[in-house]
């Protein structure tokens, strides 16, 4: 019934007209599950568990099949969408295009991130184009890498070059994504991080204020005073997490009810048992679940949509 209620409820939103001609930009910014770990199609019995909980193998659930419909074609193809696009600068490459599986870290296309369905989410309810930059890099902690200036000590380098693959991006509009022009609007932030700040108490006691500052600093810096903001829950382990993880969280929703125009998505209830998923040793990383990713993005996406919703039907 719940679930049937949510539906309800997200169909009720209807798309908003954004700055006429301008496209819709979202910054998804954090450390490794915001790069994105979920597997897509590597089965092998001995890496990957045979497959279970890759991307493939969970849409094949009758029960799912309308959760997943949008993403393939008829031939069972993914689908690379003409009115969202991602950019995303990774340690090997960069990867531009119209958002579809594959925009991670990895080579290839054998991955998803949390930017595969909030990008289907943002693009069903905005008439403008889309584009997601992602700037994400793996083992990074807010107290250090990405230490915002309000926060005092050395800037984290991270901050910094987050800030610049944004402006890189933005500068580059017209470049790399020719069809898309050069107008655009600042449309909204994603924060997705936390475990590196587990480990360290003095890290883990400064995590509200350094996330608050980090997200004032970047609506500073980007002069957008109430940029939309989502902060996704480090919900690894789901309910089973440690303590030190529980702090994480609730210095995460403890953050966003003390920012304006910001959201907190609890992700604990999408994490899945190690059993049922293709990494088993990588707790850290949702033990690549699929699932676990889709999910993740969905809430995020619908979460900035209810931020949006009000002032700019």
């Amino acid at each position: 019934m719940k679930f049937l209620l949510a539906t309800i409820a997200w169909l009720s939103f209807v798309p908003w007209a954004a700055a006429a001609g301008k496209v819709q930009v979202y910054i998804l910014a954090g450390q490794s599950n915001m790069q994105g770990q979920g597997v897509v199609d590597l089965d092998h019995p001995e890496y990957y568990n045979g497959g279970k909980g890759i991307l493939n193998n969970v849409m094949k659930n009758p029960m799912m099949a309308k959760r997943y419909a949008h993403i393939q074609d008829a031939e069972g193809k993914y689908i690379v969408r003409d009115d969202v696009f991602v950019r995303h600068v990774t340690n090997n490459e960069l990867k531009l295009g119209g958002l579809s599986i594959g925009f991670t870290s990895y080579s290839g296309r054998h991955h998803i991130g949390p930017e595969f369905q909030f990008g289907h989410v943002v693009g069903d309810v905005t008439r403008q184009p889309v584009l997601l930059i992602k700037t994400a890099w793996g083992g990074k902690s807010l107290y250090k890498d990405f230490r915002p200036p309000s926060s005092g000590g050395e800037v984290g380098p991270f901050y910094q070059q987050m800030l610049n693959e944004i402006e890189e991006g933005l500068s580059r509009l017209e470049t790399e994504f020719p069809q898309l022009g050069n107008k655009y609007e600042l449309a909204g932030f994603v924060w997705f991080q936390g475990w590196n700040d587990m480990f360290d108490q003095e890290a883990l006691s400064q995590y509200e204020t350094n996330l608050v500052n980090l997200v004032t600093d970047v609506r500073g810096a980007l002069q957008v005073a109430d940029l939309p903001v989502v902060i996704g829950e480090t919900g690894n382990m789901g309910d089973a997490a440690g303590d030190n993880m529980k702090q994480i969280r609730a210095a995460q929703q403890r953050a966003a009810e003390k920012l304006s125009n910001a959201a907190f998505v609890k992700t604990t209830s999408f994490a899945r048992p190690k059993e049922e998923s293709p990494n088993v040793g990588h707790g850290h990383h949702w033990f690549g679940n699929a699932e676990s990713y889709f999910l993740i993005g969905d809430a995020m996406g619908k979460a900035m949509v209810r931020l949006k919703q009000p002032s700019k039907e």
